[in-house]
């Protein structure tokens, strides 16, 4: 009785394990064929011209996080 049990488990289990790769499987492929679609029908991205400094490049932004990052190191709080 005990080794029909065990095979019984056995069935259950490559059964499982084969489902999860089966679908695993069908969602590479389908994410990789909208991947590719997508890639072929959008348009290309636009890129900033290098003359469009973000603001997180503002030479005063810059000095701010600066002050920030060593006024916290040293454990003080801002008056």
């Amino acid at each position: 009785m005990e080794s029909s049990l065990i095979g019984q488990g056995m069935a259950l289990m490559l059964v499982g394990m084969g489902t999860v790769f089966v679908f695993l499987t069908l969602l590479v492929a389908s994410m990789s064929a909208m991947s590719a679609a997508v890639a072929r029908l959008a348009p290309p991205a636009l890129r900033p011209s290098p003359s469009d400094r973000p603001a997180s490049e503002d030479p005063a932004v810059i000095a701010a996080i600066v002050a920030a990052v060593e006024l916290h190191r040293r454990g003080g709080r801002g008056s």
